[in-house]
């Protein structure tokens, strides 16, 4: 089974077949999503802040997310966000595949083992399987193959002053990657960010507006999904990367 994400804007997976809610209890509470199929294969699809953007990005229950998806079998997560650029040349409408990420979080639960010494490795956090493949589907899209996410704890937006420090360390910014991607690594699934670039965070001139990142997701939504239903069909039964055996490696 693979497991979709949906940052802002992509609140329903259009592409789904024989589609059914279903509410998964977890150790760290209940989560609401849908089960369908596309292309032969199970798909699970979260909304990662509600169908009706509800929950705050400091506010998401991660871990009870990417618990639910080990119990519905899933063993690969395509997740997107919406981020601002801190580059000029990391323009709104670019799809970005982040490579690495710096965490300026500070109040969330990172971890599934807080009474264990388990040391995850994170030194390259995405599967590298799932990027060589998202490369191929986004070769006819405007995207950039590498990039740092830097992650902020939100729910606010930076100051310019913290814009400018956080442009000297990444090229994207937003709130919403760790610690999703660290908590699938410690369940041994793959991870990939689809990161939709918005627009210029404030190391400029103009301030960030929701307005400016609503509309853009709104004219880049259909895109998303394409791309997500590309990977789909380009995903292979089996897996032959490292990240299975992640939590093997961490004990």
């Amino acid at each position: 089974m693979i497991g979709i994400i949906g940052g802002s804007g992509v609140y329903r997976a259009e592409m789904l077949e024989d589609c059914k809610k279903e509410e998964i209890a977890t150790p760290y509470g209940r989560v609401s999503l849908t089960v369908g199929s596309f292309d032969g294969k199970k798909i699970a699809f979260i909304a990662r802040h509600g169908e009706k953007h509800s929950v705050p990005p400091h506010m998401v229950n991660y871990r009870a997310h990417i618990k639910a998806f080990e119990i519905l079998g899933v063993e690969r997560v395509i997740a997107t966000a919406a981020v601002g650029s801190l580059r000029d040349d990391y323009v709104p409408g670019n799809i970005v595949v982040p490579d690495q990420f710096i965490d300026f979080t500070k109040k969330r639960e990172y971890t599934f083992y807080d009474r264990e010494a388990v040391h995850i490795s994170m030194a390259d956090p995405f599967c590298d399987e799932m990027r060589a493949i998202s490369f191929k589907v986004l070769k006819d899209f405007e995207h950039k193959e590498k990039g740092t996410y830097v992650c902020i704890e939100g729910p606010r937006f930076s100051t310019r002053a913290e814009s400018r420090m956080f442009k000297s360390f990444g090229d994207i910014i937003g709130m919403t990657l760790v610690p999703e991607c660290q908590l699938a690594r410690e369940l041994g699934m793959c991870y990939l960010c689809l990161a939709m670039v918005t627009d210029y965070d404030v190391y400029g001139e103009k301030p960030v507006s929701n307005v400016d990142v609503k509309r853009v997701m709104a004219e880049n939504i259909e895109r998303i999904q394409r791309v997500i239903e590309q990977m789909l069909k380009e995903l292979p039964e089996g897996r032959s990367c490292r990240c299975s055996r992640a939590l093997e490696e961490a004990r």
